[in-house]
């Protein structure tokens, strides 16, 4: 008897367990491409505005609401003894600078001049100068089909900036947006880098509150000159729907959802985001602004992301 209790037991689980790991799949599956279309949201706003919200007033806006969204989790934290800003504070600055400051009004800047396709392909190179920088200083190894696929984005990346016309590069014609961009993607890489070391108990939410801080105090600057210069189309209703856009879509939602797959799934698996995002950004792009991709960035999207696919094996 016992023995056929067993047996029975057994087969139910053996019946839930396909079921429940096709759930946490569908449920992963959703998860990525929820957050890969709120990440590729704010590269539709950037072009769709096109510079007629000033970019650096869009960043700090957009950051302090981040910032003060998730600022209840950081204060706690800063209570518990967490965060000791103390030793944290410039870490957390250089966070908020290269992750915040640099992609954030270059972006906005950048949809002035090129399209949201070339924006989200260019940041999809993040990972390859992560590994680049890391083996650089080595700590990571790089082997032999990691720099393959090092060189194979780097070239697609070339040529999509130089819209298939390699000599453009040398005359210095491409968009000027693209230029932006790199900036800001060079800015995410060091972001990446060094966003696990700044306040390093402090949980992901916390870090990004105190972050996105950061981030809304570098960019005041610019921010306030804008809204000296142009205060009509800093404090436009246009504005200010973008303003609350950024911050909760592409800034607590993309943030919190992120959050939530890592720790559900792990930062390895989590990390496929990048790589939806060219996709989402594409047919966003498409839906949204009527810009559908061009043969020259489905190959330099091939190349990209097949060299980020490849900078990932060992």
């Amino acid at each position: 008897m016992g023995k056929g209790t067993s047996e029975g037991g057994n087969e139910a689980v053996a019946g839930t367990a396909p079921s429940a790991a096709g759930w946490l799949g569908a449920i992963a599956l959703i998860g990525f491409i929820l957050v890969a279309t709120a990440q590729a949201s704010n590269q539709i706003l950037a072009r769709g505005l096109a510079g007629s919200v000033p970019s650096f007033a869009l960043a700090f806006f957009r950051w302090s609401i981040v910032a003060i969204g998730l600022a209840p989790i950081a204060l706690a934290e800063i209570r518990a003894g967490r965060v000791p800003l103390a030793e944290n504070i410039r870490p957390i600055l250089a966070a908020g600078f290269m992750g915040m400051f640099l992609c954030g009004g270059p972006v906005y800047a950048a949809g002035v001049s090129t399209t949201a396709i070339h924006i989200a392909l260019i940041m999809a190179l993040s990972p390859i100068t992560v590994l680049v920088i890391s083996a650089v200083l080595g700590m990571e190894h790089v082997g032999p089909l990691q720099w393959l696929g090092t060189a194979l984005a780097l070239a697609g990346a070339l040529l999509i900036i130089s819209g298939g016309h390699p000599g453009t590069l040398i005359e210095l014609e491409t968009a000027s947006g693209d230029g932006l961009v790199v900036i800001a993607m060079l800015g995410w890489s060091g972001y990446t880098l060094l966003q696990w070391r700044a306040a390093p108990k402090a949980s992901l939410l916390a870090r990004m509150s105190l972050f996105a801080a950061a981030g809304a105090l570098f960019s005041l600057p610019l921010a306030a000159f804008e809204m000296w210069t142009m205060p009509a189309q800093v404090f436009s209703a246009k504005a200010l729907a973008a303003y609350v856009f950024a911050g909760i879509v592409p800034g607590l939602l993309a943030y919190a959802g992120f959050a939530w797959l890592g720790g559900k799934f792990g930062s390895v698996r989590t990390s496929l985001v990048l790589y939806i995002g060219p996709i989402a950004s594409a047919l966003l792009s498409f839906a949204i602004l009527g810009e559908p991709p061009r043969l020259i960035h489905l190959f330099g999207g091939v190349l990209i992301l097949g060299g980020v696919w490849a900078s990932l094996r060992k």
